[in-house]
């Protein structure tokens, strides 16, 4: 089963050692691209550290994450996560950001529309950056799942904008973190060229718990909150 690999390493290690381990490691920049408010940041921390926090500080300009997984086969893959600040699309450097990427992850908030709606411009920045040279694995990421029920972005018009585009397609809650790992390891084993059959797939799944909240069912002020006499009787009636 494949599994994370912690970054930082016990003991002390040869410089030949160090070396040669770099070289068996693959190497990918990914990049997360898409306005602000969109959940960059709580992607890049959910799938780095599993972690999730109510409020972040808006990020300016670029921040970095970095994490080794294990893919089938002992692929040892280490993702360099780039959290594009959403102001940056204006900036002089954002074209030596998105440079170089291996992946472009497209992010939006599937609540707002704008957010979808502005990729196109996103996406134009990277066909700008790569100019002539071939685009990096593109990937269309909707997130806030666990807010399916403000949902406003269609889910036909994301399917027909990934679909011209030739993009990956995905819906993830970094808040829950549902689908973030898989989201992750399908980009992994598709840059390394690593089949990851559904089993595996299924193992990286979060496991998302609901929440239940009680109510009172029936009003204080009424019966002593009791469940009145009469629901419980039942009637009926006879057609001749």
């Amino acid at each position: 089963m494949a599994e994370a690999k912690n970054e930082a390493k016990m003991g002390e290690e040869s410089p030949e050692s160090s070396d040669s381990e770099a070289e068996n490691i693959k190497q990918f920049k990914v990049i997360l691209l898409g306005n602000g408010a969109t959940g960059k940041t709580s992607l890049a921390q959910r799938f780095a550290n599993d972690q999730f926090a109510q409020s972040y500080k808006q990020t300016i300009g670029l921040d970095f994450f970095m994490k080794r997984i294990t893919l089938p086969g002992d692929v040892e893959v280490a993702l360099q996560i780039w959290d594009i600040g959403g102001q940056s699309i204006g900036g002089k450097m954002i074209n030596n950001y998105i440079y170089g990427a291996h992946a472009c992850i497209m992010c939006y908030d599937i609540t707002n529309v704008d957010s979808f709606m502005d990729l196109e411009d996103w996406y134009r920045l990277v066909k700008k950056s790569f100019k002539d040279e071939k685009l990096p694995m593109c990937v269309l990421l909707g997130n806030k799942t666990d807010l399916n029920h403000m949902k406003v972005v269609k889910d036909t018009v994301a399917h027909r904008f990934a679909s011209e585009n030739s993009m990956h397609e995905h819906a993830v809650s970094a808040k829950t973190g549902d689908k973030v790992q898989t989201t992750f390891y399908q980009v992994a084993a598709t840059l390394s060229g690593v089949l990851m059959p559904k089993a595996e797939m299924d193992s990286h799944e979060t496991v998302v718990t609901a929440q239940i909240t009680g109510y009172e069912q029936h009003d204080s002020e009424v019966e002593g909150g009791q469940v009145p006499e009469y629901t419980h009787k039942r009637q009926s009636c006879v057609l001749s």
